[in-house]
């Protein structure tokens, strides 16, 4: 069998309405890049296992006996990809014609691009903020997680730096992260990097990633030539009403606190040696109060 030019993973847990729309928008454009996929089964219990296997036959399944989250599911293909170039997409994502052809031509025109985004679009039409966004820093963790100034100005340089709403959305331009939903790179920055970072369950791995990508001295673009419909949230009990009746409340905190937690591990990981000490310890406070706003509002709002 002829290698594929990219290797397409997508790591599903209890999505499987979902991950069947993904993997038929990938069907549908498969004669324009040649490319493999892989699904990672985070142990679901949907019947995700046996839709692939009927409905896919040509993906690859890796099956997990446990839920390793994204991190630990993504990194159970680095034996198995065969394609110089890897993309880890979400299950909760159709992919429209033209968006692999023109990210990975994208991705080839400059020698120190070392990972990619497309523009992300929610279903209203909307562009998915968390895109492309910037380091979190205690300057743009204070305006943008407690006083939420680029709500207010949402234009502004300095209060909207988290989210780069000063650049347009319809602009390529460098940025610090981009998301896991659509993450294009090469195996061989992977292999360099040391994929994604297993401290991190759910969240924060794909900022962790981009901040290997950039101390490597390669650049990560925001590239809205492109772009990918995300359903954001299905598997974390954010979607709807419906998704969170069936989601259990053990397993709902997990999720909404994964985020919390993914924030102070990358805190100490990579900022806590480039700040005083006092500032620091703030910012673990702040980072403790969202944690318990979050907690309280999933324990009595749902």
């Amino acid at each position: 069998m002829k290698k594929p030019e990219l290797s397409i993973v997508i790591v599903s847990f209890n999505t499987a309405e979902l991950l069947q729309k993904c993997l038929s928008s990938l069907n549908a454009v498969r004669d324009e890049v040649s490319f493999e996929v892989i699904v990672v089964d985070n142990a679901s219990e949907d019947g995700s296992v046996d839709m692939v296997r009927k409905m896919f036959p040509n993906v690859k399944l890796i099956l997990s006996k446990k839920n390793l989250g994204f991190a630990g599911g993504n990194n159970l293909v680095r034996k198995y990809v065969k394609g110089d170039n890897v993309l880890f997409l979400n299950s909760d994502t159709t992919v429209p014609r033209g968006t692999l052809k023109n990210s990975l031509e994208k991705l080839h025109s400059d020698k120190y691009i070392g990972a990619l985004t497309c523009k992300i679009v929610l279903p209203n039409g909307e562009m998915d903020k968390d895109t492309r966004r910037s380091f979190i820093t205690p300057w743009n963790g204070l305006v943008h997680l407690f006083l939420k100034l680029d709500r207010v100005f949402p234009k502004s340089k300095l209060f909207a730096s988290y989210w780069y709403g000063y650049i347009p959305e319809n602009a390529t331009h460098e940025v610090d992260v981009i998301q896991g939903a659509f993450f294009l790179t090469y195996k061989k920055v992977l292999d360099e990097t040391g994929w994604f970072d297993e401290d991190y369950f759910l969240d924060g791995e794909d900022i962790d990633l981009c901040w290997k990508i950039k101390e490597s001295g390669r650049k990560i673009i925001y590239y809205p030539e492109a772009k990918i419909i995300h359903f954001k949230g299905a598997s974390k009990g954010k979607a709807t009403n419906v998704r969170k009746k069936d989601i259990p409340l053990k397993n709902r905190l997990k999720y909404r606190l994964a985020g919390v937690n993914s924030m102070e591990i990358f805190y100490r990981k990579r900022l806590w040696n480039k700040y005083p000490l006092i500032l620091n310890y703030c910012v673990l406070m702040g980072i403790r109060v969202i944690k318990s706003i979050r907690l309280l509002r999933t324990l009595f709002l749902g």
